[in-house]
């Protein structure tokens, strides 16, 4: 039986690898001068500054004899990551150009402790090389935004230590890189000295990083939220545990059953106000929201517990977002 045990752990081990160098099934690089492989690609660059943008988790397995990394072209994961884009990268429409890439997707079937591996193969290989192709051939110089959610903002963070760790120069472009819906750890940190976690709201060349959850949220139901994880307060931008009212917050958007934003009568996105509240927790390393409605917008599935806000790490704080970015843009722009 110990044989086995350990033939079954050598084999995972190998199914890992193999996932994560992208070699198993044979995956090809993805040819990012090619347009159709583009989220986003800007028609004129009337701004200063670029937003670089990686969409969560858009796609999921159909059946379970399907592979756990989908296509490029993939049309369910088309469809979602568009979706995400109008709920999360919309915030920095009003500071930055919007490039984003369409990148091959992690299911999240697979366990939680194997996940990061497997998307430090494939799915970061692809960002990685668009966002090199990006620098090469769009940027022409210009300060930049990253931004992403969940499994975006994982793939950014591997980008962030191997990518900028052997570009500096490109990285003193960095204006601030929100990588939301997953966990900056204090680990990663000391691992990578040439990062630095956000202390306030006006530094830059910095990382932004919370997880929203309810105050009853169990702990160990929030797949995302890392041992050492740091959290930011988007209302206040501070990281003591002052309680951040929902009366501070600049204003929240509310999401339709499809995904898609609720608007006013005028087509616009409806700015919900006195919605949303916000305290770091620093021991469980969270975004604590005490006011929302965790029936309605966290009542619990397969992958998020009951209190966990995933969906709505954006949407709570989408304008203090907003405001933030073009106050850290302003401030990169003037030198501080």
């Amino acid at each position: 039986m110990r044989l086995k045990i350990i033939q079954l752990v050598n084999i995972s081990i190998l199914l890992i690898i193999s996932l994560a160098a992208g070699v198993a099934s044979g995956y090809d690089a993805i040819d990012y001068s090619k347009t159709q492989y583009w989220l986003s690609l800007p028609v004129t660059l009337d701004k200063a500054v670029d937003v670089f943008y990686v969409y969560p988790t858009a796609w999921q397995k159909v059946n379970a004899s399907d592979p756990d990394i989908c296509e490029i072209d993939n049309a369910s994961m088309l469809t979602g990551a568009s979706l995400a884009f109008n709920i999360q990268a919309t915030a920095f429409e009003t500071v930055g150009n919007i490039f984003a890439p369409y990148y091959r997707q992690v299911d999240l079937s697979l366990p939680a402790d194997v996940l990061p591996t497997v998307v430090a193969g494939v799915p970061t290989s692809d960002v990685t090389a668009a966002f090199d192709y990006y620098i090469n051939y769009y940027n022409n110089g210009r300060p930049f935004i990253l931004a992403g959610h969940s499994q975006g903002s994982n793939v950014l963070i591997n980008l962030l230590s191997d990518y900028m760790g052997t570009h500096p120069d490109v990285y003193a472009r960095m204006i601030a890189a929100y990588v939301i819906g997953y966990s900056v750890t204090t680990s990663y940190l000391a691992d990578n000295p040439h990062l630095k976690f956000a202390e306030g709201a006006d530094d830059t060349g910095v990382i932004i990083s919370y997880n929203t959850q309810a105050p009853d949220t169990v702990p160990g139901t929030n797949p995302v939220v890392l041992s050492g994880a740091l959290a930011i307060n988007p209302i206040t931008w501070t990281r003591d545990e002052t309680l951040a009212s929902a009366s501070q917050n600049l204003g929240s958007i509310m999401l339709n059953p499809d995904r898609s934003v609720v608007l006013d009568s005028d087509g616009n996105f409806l700015k919900v106000m006195n919605y949303a509240d916000a305290q770091v927790d620093t021991a469980k390393g969270v975004l604590v929201c005490s006011t929302a409605d965790e029936d309605k917008y966290a009542p619990g599935h397969a992958i998020f517990g009951r209190g966990v806000y995933h969906s709505f790490d954006y949407p709570f704080y989408y304008y203090n977002i907003q405001e933030n970015a073009a106050n850290r843009v302003e401030k990169y722009l003037s030198g501080l």
